[in-house]
Formats: structure tokens, sequence, C-alpha cells
């Protein structure tokens, strides 16, 4: 699981996590309960990820967490990056040996460059050979990350064997920024719908 933001979730020693908000870490029980285990890194040292997430070295570092990941469980392993994490999860599918994933989930993917100056498009979408679910909630007001770009995601994953796009709609808005983690873009009030498509698409790809 590849959050948003900064990448900072502010991971304890004795494993709390102290910014819960994002999508991907407020949901991590549920997808617990249904069966699959969760992997969750923080940035090192409280390093801002933004800029640096289609990188060669975070591609890397994508690799290092995939390979931990077939270490400690058996079965598939998929990579979910959500918002400014897509990017990290295109990066590491685009270069992933092969074999080692076998599919990458994109919510709410960055596709209109911003601050971070990247997006999924910087992160080699040409590459990726996996199969793909594209996630866009049509109620998403985050400017850098429209729902109506989906298709365009699709069209530049030309080499993947299996590209899916699945629109959502709905959610509620407690965070003051559209593109924070509890509105529509996050998911907010429409986690348990949310994750339980997304599980549809995977258990169909194990």
């Amino acid at each position: 699981m590849l959050p948003g933001g900064s990448g900072q979730i502010g991971l304890q020693d004795d494993g709390q996590i102290r910014h819960g908000d994002n999508f991907v870490v407020r949901t991590r029980t549920r997808w617990l309960r249904r069966g699959y285990a969760v992997l969750l890194a923080d940035a090192v040292d409280g390093m801002n990820l933004r800029g640096l997430r289609s990188s060669p070295r975070y591609a890397a570092v994508v690799e290092a967490l995939v390979d931990f990941a077939h270490a400690h469980m058996a079965g598939p392993v998929f990579l979910l990056g959500t918002s400014q994490g897509a990017i990290a999860a295109m990066n590491g599918a685009a270069h992933a040996p092969t074999g080692r994933v076998a599919g990458v989930v994109l919510t709410e993917s960055v596709s209109v460059m911003g601050g971070s100056r990247e997006t999924v498009f910087s992160a080699d979408p040409g590459q990726v050979r996996i199969p793909v679910l594209i996630v866009g909630n049509r109620d998403d007001r985050c400017n850098v990350a429209p729902p109506g770009a989906a298709p365009d995601i699709a069209a530049a994953l030309d080499h993947s064997p299996d590209v899916r796009v699945l629109s959502v709609s709905g959610g509620q808005t407690r965070s003051r920024k559209n593109c924070g983690s509890l509105t529509p873009h996050g998911y907010y009030g429409i986690e348990v719908p949310t994750v339980d498509a997304i599980i549809r698409w995977l258990d169909g790809h194990r």
C-alpha cells in the first residue's frame, strides 16, 4: 500500500500510526478482514516523497517492498497506490522483475502536473506489463487527480494485458482541501463499497 501526500504516516516503533487519515492507511483493517495482508511503508526520517516517486531510486524502494512481502507471506503481491502514491505504484509496476507483482491498482491517480512536478505519466506507464485497475471517483474535485483522466491513463498502459477502469461515486468532505484524505478524493464515507469493489478485481487476478 502506497499512501499519497508526502508519504509520511508517522509509523512508530510499536506499530502505531500517527497519521491515519490516508485512504490506504484508514482502511487497512478492512483489507485484513477480507483476507489480504497489508504492507504499509513510511517515508524514511520524515522525508517528503513529493517529486521522488517516479524516480529510478524510488522504483528500487518499491521493488524492495515487494521482495519483503514475498519473503514474509505466501501468495501473489499487488501494488496499490492512492493519489500521489499512485505514481509510486505505477513506477514499481513498470520496473518490477517479471513474475514479482501480480497486478497494480491506481486510485485517484495524480495525472495533472502540480506542486510535486510528477504524475503517473512520469512513471513509465508504457513499461507496465501486468494487469491494472484504475479507480476514479466521479465526485473527486482534486485538481491534480481528475476522474475524467482515467481513460487517458488506461491508454498510456499500452503494454498491459488487462486494463480496467472502475468508476465510483459519492463521499463526504471533512478536509479543508479537495485533495485531502477525508473527501471524495480519499473515498471518505464510501470506503466499504470502494474497497470491496477493488477486492473483487484482486480476487480475479490471484
